[in-house]
């Protein structure tokens, strides 16, 4: 896209309602913070959040698997790409079966769209795709506030990066909720079953039908050579897509944070905090950023993977769970305390500072959509 074209749609966009700094609703769209980790195998017995943040792979019923990475292929201007590498393929497709990677927005960050008015307004998405061989696969906008309406469109992967531009219509049917739940889902769906490719592709918004959902995709699955890349993901008000909004990385990092943020590493401090019991140290923590609601904890630990130094003195414990969480009138959580499990020993009213013992040991909040 030209310059002059490239400016033409932007100011078409602003006419509509959008343009200007802070367009793009996707967090991470160029895949370049990856807290969980940079690569993950064995990926498809279930759901979850697995490398990039902000980026759900959903998987159901599939024997499929794969391998997610953070990968330095990219198109120009871009570092990162998302890749899903098959490692196990699915040609016996039973008819429930779907495999998609998601991102969940909330509701109070779309409010500029105006859906479920009479000014609503269109969504225009852009990405950038390659493939180890040509395939079509579908993208989907899922209304999670109102019975699930949804729209559908089909786009095109070959073995080069290209650009993907796609229009979705406006919907003045459904109001999304101003608030720190999920209203959009974007789905990207790369294998479905004949329960959602057996009717006709939801072009328009609509009532959810799961027949239209994925017709006329190739399955990611159909080999053990497949491939798939994405990166330069973004999602804004508009007819038209416009150029990738790039922001630093420290920006799209703190966007991150609000959802999941993990510490870790051998020899990492945790933080301070008090014995209120013998076997119960307690610590205060402030959040990095305002998590989006009270986080929970995960940890990865062995036995006695956490240290607390004090009163001179070593002692040990296996991990830790929340006691607290502050939240402020939104509903986020600001800070939290906690506190480690029964096998700590130490002496009531003692001050100490737990610290990772290994370089696999961490801990995680999470607070994802």
């Amino acid at each position: 896209m030209s310059k002059a074209a490239e400016l033409a749609n932007l100011i078409g966009n602003i006419n509509a309602g959008g343009g200007g700094v802070n367009r793009n609703v996707i967090i991470n769209g160029a895949m370049n913070v990856a807290q969980r980790g940079t690569s993950e195998t064995g990926v498809g017995a279930s759901s979850g959040y697995f490398t990039l943040d902000r980026w759900k792979y959903y998987s159901s019923g599939t024997a499929g698997r794969v391998t997610l990475t953070q990968d330095s292929s990219a198109p120009e201007g871009f570092a990162n790409s998302f890749k899903v590498d098959v490692t196990t393929a699915d040609t016996s497709i039973a008819a429930g079966e779907q495999v998609m990677i998601q991102q969940r927005i909330e509701g109070q960050n779309l409010q500029h769209f105006k859906k479920g008015t009479s000014d609503a307004l269109p969504w225009a998405l852009s990405f950038y795709v390659k493939g180890n061989a040509s395939a079509t696969y579908a993208v989907e906008l899922m209304d999670a506030d109102n019975s699930d309406r949804h729209v559908n469109k089909l786009f095109n992967v070959t073995t080069d990066w290209t650009r993907v531009e796609i229009t979705f219509p406006a919907d003045t049917t459904g109001t999304m909720d101003d608030d720190n739940a999920v209203s959009i889902d974007l789905q990207i769906i790369l294998h479905s079953g004949t329960n959602f490719t057996s009717g006709t592709l939801q072009e328009t918004w609509g009532a959810l039908n799961q027949t239209n959902r994925a017709v006329g995709i190739s399955s990611i699955f159909d080999s053990t050579d497949r491939t798939f890349f994405i990166t330069g993901v973004q999602l804004e008000v508009g007819q038209n897509a416009t150029e990738f909004e790039h922001e630093p990385y420290a920006t799209t990092k703190n966007k991150c944070l609000r959802y999941y943020w993990r510490q870790g590493g051998g020899g990492v401090c945790l933080g301070s905090g008090t014995y209120y019991r013998a076997n119960l140290f307690a610590m205060h923590q402030d959040l990095a950023v305002p998590m989006r609601a009270a986080p929970t904890l995960g940890t990865e630990f062995n036995s006695n993977s956490f240290i607390i130094y004090t009163n001179n003195a070593v002692d040990y414990c296996d991990g830790f769970s929340i006691g607290r969480s502050n939240a402020n009138e939104s509903g986020e959580c600001y800070a939290i305390q906690w506190d480690s499990n029964t096998s700590a020993s130490g002496t009531i009213g003692h001050g100490g500072v737990a610290v990772t013992q290994q370089s696999g040991q961490y801990v995680e909040f999470t607070a994802e959509l």
